[in-house]
């Protein structure tokens, strides 16, 4: 069995419970939940501040999801785990790139991992890319609702 990275995860006080986020996998979630006597539910993040709500808008429980924004029907974001991240970063690889003749990946994903320090996500608008960002400040951009698995204690 893997190991969770405890560092990672973050810790929320809110109606007299403890709530943790920032869980690698929907798996990871269920694992802490199981070792800690906790019950794993969907966290909120909206109006672009960092107070979490529990809620159940968009199913990531039931789905067996760990991560999902929600930014209007212009934005997509892909996270690093979901399947169309690596077939868009492999997209990257191949477009030519004329800034500082750097690569596509290079300018865009390994600067984006040392200036983010987590996960990348990309963000699309209008099926066009727009930047690469991470799972925290997903928080603030454009609006976005950020929804998290995370676990109650």
């Amino acid at each position: 069995m893997e190991t969770i990275d405890r560092e990672k995860l973050v810790k929320y006080e809110m109606d007299e419970k403890v709530v943790m986020v920032g869980f690698d996998t929907f798996e990871d979630a269920q694992n802490y939940a199981a070792q800690n006597l906790g019950e794993v539910v969907e966290v909120a993040f909206k109006d672009g501040n960092d107070n979490p709500q529990i809620t159940n808008e968009v199913g990531l429980v039931t789905r067996k999801l760990h991560f999902n924004v929600q930014a209007g029907p212009e934005y997509k974001f892909l996270h690093s785990s979901d399947p169309e991240f690596k077939d868009y970063a492999h997209h990257l690889q191949e477009v030519d790139s004329d800034l500082k003749d750097e690569s596509p990946e290079e300018k865009y994903i390994t600067n984006a991992e040392v200036e983010i320090g987590e996960d990348p996500i990309i963000v699309l608008k209008n099926g066009e890319f727009e930047s690469i960002t991470s799972r925290e400040r997903s928080k603030y951009l454009k609006q976005a609702n950020v929804y998290e698995i995370g676990v109650v204690l």
